[in-house]
């Protein structure tokens, strides 16, 4: 099944993406590890399944709270940075690296306490992964859907420097790829779906128990460090622009420098929403 009617993933999805998500994303509230310690009674061991880990970043700040953590991901270059990410942290002897689409699970990877989904799910055949998911859970095992919460405002008044100009970056976006959402070598005018809480629920799964990690603390970011977070989208993804790579670069920093003389811009963390699901037990 397709993500969305007319539209299928594709392997340049992120392509070219991974080097510039370190740098670019900013990170998921600083609390987040000691919320899921608690909400999941994590004591170091046991298993986490992370899919769609992207470079590792969650799964990388979860892994002292697991004996063994395992990452799951289509795009090549994004397992190379998740293991150069385990390598640097010290915990390549408890963390293993795969790539594979979700819907091509289990592939022998074993049963697991904890499966996350950290703003991936919305990519995947939806229903299929749940349901596959649901069993390679241990017995009270948890699924747990992790995003930012997208519906707080976060303004950087009283803040040393200028917001970064989204708007504008989306419109120059636009006039380089045109006006419709750009997605691997397809597009999505409607963007992906949501409303995952059916689809667990579809899955058999009970809860579930929500968690707000709260954010807000103050960020300062480079032009460099914009830069990098418009180049780990998916919609404007390096390769999209082909031979006008360096033209949308140059403009891009042109607008930024505009909007902010020193190069640099003020943020807010945004909060972290965290929701656990278990399985039912008269579910499937």
């Amino acid at each position: 099944m397709a993500v969305v009617a007319g539209w299928e993933w594709d392997d340049t999805l992120f392509s070219g993406t991974a080097p510039y998500y370190q740098r670019g994303r900013l990170p998921y509230a600083p609390g987040l590890a000691d919320a899921l310690a608690e909400v999941l009674q994590l004591d170091g061991q046991g298993r986490l399944i992370d899919v769609g880990c992207g470079p590792g970043t969650l799964a990388l700040s979860l892994a002292h709270l697991f004996g063994e953590i395992v990452g799951v991901d289509p795009d090549s270059g994004m397992i190379s940075e998740a293991a150069r990410g385990a390598v640097e942290a010290g915990v390549t002897g408890k963390s293993r690296w795969v790539r594979i689409r979700a819907e091509d699970l289990p592939a022998g990877l074993g049963t697991f306490t904890v499966a996350t989904f950290g703003q991936s799910f919305h990519w995947m055949d939806r229903d299929l992964v749940a349901a596959t998911i649901r069993d390679m859970r241990l017995p009270g095992g948890a699924l747990v859907h992790i995003a930012d919460l997208k519906t707080e405002r976060r303004s950087v008044d009283g803040l040393p420097y200028p917001a970064v100009p989204g708007a504008a970056m989306d419109e120059l976006v636009r006039h380089y790829l045109g006006p419709v959402r750009r997605a691997g070598r397809g597009v999505l005018p409607q963007g992906t779906p949501g409303g995952e809480a059916a689809v667990f629920t579809r899955a058999g799964l009970s809860g579930p128990q929500r968690r707000v990690v709260p954010g807000g603390q103050a960020l300062e970011r480079t032009c460099d460090d914009v830069v990098a977070g418009v180049f780990s989208m998916s919609f404007s993804a390096p390769h999209l622009f082909g031979a006008r790579r360096d033209a949308f670069e140059s403009d891009l920093r042109r607008l930024l420098r505009e909007v902010s003389p020193s190069g640099r811009f003020s943020e807010r963390l945004p909060s972290t929403e965290v929701f656990v699901w278990g399985k039912s037990p008269a579910g499937p």
